[in-house]
C-alpha cells in the first residue's frame, strides 16, 4: 500500500522536555488519571473534512492545499486515497477515532441512487480499514449545505422536495453512521436561518426544523441506532440569522418542541466566541442543564469576523 505521509514517524510521548517536532509533549495516552487513562478522557478525532478534504479555498482565490491524493483524476480513485491517507495519518498520530460529513467521504453522483451507491464503496473500504486498525468512528453527520439545493435551508427550506431531500440524506447518513459503529450523530443547521425576514416565515420553518429532527429520530429507532444525537450551535455563516444560533438558543428550541431528553449538544469553541461567548460560557451552560454532549476544540482569530477552526494554542480555551 503507498504511503503518503513517509516522512512523518509514529507520534509519540517524549515528555515537556522534548524538542522533537513530531513528539507529544503532554499527551500521554495510557497516564492514568483517577480510573481512567488519558486516552479515555480526551476521545481526540481527527476531522475528515479539514484534515482530509478542506483546500484553503476562500472567497478571493483558488484552493491553496495540495494533497498527496490529488493526482487522482477519477473522484472515486481519489476518495479510496483519501481514505488510506487518512487511517495512515491517525496510526501516526496515535488517534483512535474520526469524525465526517457524508460529502466528505465519497463524491456525490448525478443522482441521489448514485450518490448512496458511491457511498457504499467506500465505506466499505473505511470498514476494512477500522477492523485491520482498532481506530472507531465518534461521529457521522450529512452536508446539508454545500449543494446549490441548500441556498434556503434543508429542514428550513421553503421548498418541500428539498426538505424531502435532506431526510433521504440523512437517512443514508444514519445508516452508514450505524454501520460503522458510530457514538454520535451530528446535525449542523449551517443553511438552516435567513436573511431577511421580509421573506421568511420564521415560525413555520422553526416547526419544519423540529419536524425534520423528529423524523430522524424515528428512523433512528426503527434501524436500532442507539448512538446519541447532537446540535451544534453557531451564530451566523454562511447563513447571517442561523437558528442554532448558541447553547442557550437551543436549549430553548428543544425544549419548546419536546425534544430535550433526545439531543445534547456538540459545542466548538470558535462558533462560541462567533456568537460573542467565551468558550466556558458555553461549555458551562450545556453542562449545568445536562445537555453537553461533544468538543470541535479548535480557535478562532479575535480580529477576524469568521469561522477560521485554527488549531487551539490556548490551553485554557482548548
Amino acid at each position: 500500500m503507498k504511503e503518503y505521509f513517509p516522512e512523518i514517524p509514529e507520534i509519540k510521548y517524549e515528555g515537556r522536555n522534548s524538542t522533537n517536532p513530531y513528539a507529544y509533549k503532554f499527551y500521554k495516552r495510557d497516564r492514568v488519571i483517577g480510573t481512567k487513562n488519558e486516552e479515555e478522557y480526551l476521545k481526540f478525532s481527527l476531522a475528515y473534512w479539514h484534515t482530509m478534504t478542506g483546500t484553503g479555498v476562500d472567497p478571493f482565490g483558488a484552493a491553496t492545499m495540495i494533497r498527496p491524493w490529488d493526482n487522482f483524476t477519477d473522484p472515486m480513485d481519489k476518495a479510496h486515497a483519501r481514505v488510506d491517507a487518512a487511517f495512515e495519518l491517525m496510526q501516526k498520530l496515535n488517534l483512535k477515532y474520526f469524525c465526517f460529513h457524508d460529502r466528505d467521504m465519497a463524491p456525490e453522483g448525478n443522482t441521489l441512487r448514485e450518490t448512496n451507491k458511491n457511498l457504499d464503496i467506500i465505506v466499505k473500504h473505511i470498514s476494512e480499514n477500522m477492523k485491520a486498525t482498532g481506530i472507531k468512528l465518534l461521529w457521522g453527520t450529512a452536508n446539508l449545505f454545500a449543494h446549490p439545493r441548500y441556498v434556503h435551508g434543508a429542514a428550513t427550506s421553503c421548498n418541500a422536495d428539498v426538505f424531502a431531500y435532506a431526510g433521504a440524506q440523512v437517512k443514508k447518513a444514519l445508516e452508514i453512521t450505524k454501520e460503522l459503529g458510530g457514538s454520535n450523530y451530528v446535525f449542523w443547521g449551517g443553511r438552516e436561518g435567513y436573511e431577511t425576514l421580509l421573506n421568511t416565515d420564521m415560525g413555520f420553518e422553526l416547526d419544519n426544523q423540529a419536524r425534520f429532527l423528529k423524523i430522524a429520530l424515528d428512523y433512528a429507532g426503527e434501524i436500532g441506532f442507539k448512538g446519541q444525537f447532537l446540535l451544534e450551535p453557531k451564530p451566523k455563516e454562511p447563513t447571517k440569522h442561523q437558528y442554532d444560533f448558541d447553547v442557550a438558543s437551543i436549549i430553548g428550541f428543544l425544549r419548546k418542541y419536546g425534544l430535550e431528553n433526545d439531543f445534547k449538544i456538540n459545542i466548538e469553541s470558535n462558533h462560541a466566541t462567533l456568537a460573542g461567548h467565551t468558550f466556558q460560557h458555553e461549555l458551562h451552560l450545556a453542562r449545568i442543564n445536562n445537555m453537553l454532549g461533544s468538543i470541535d476544540a479548535n480557535q478562532g482569530d479575535p480580529l477576524l469576523g469568521w469561522d477560521t477552526d485554527q488549531y487551539p494554542t490556548n490551553i485554557y480555551n482548548a
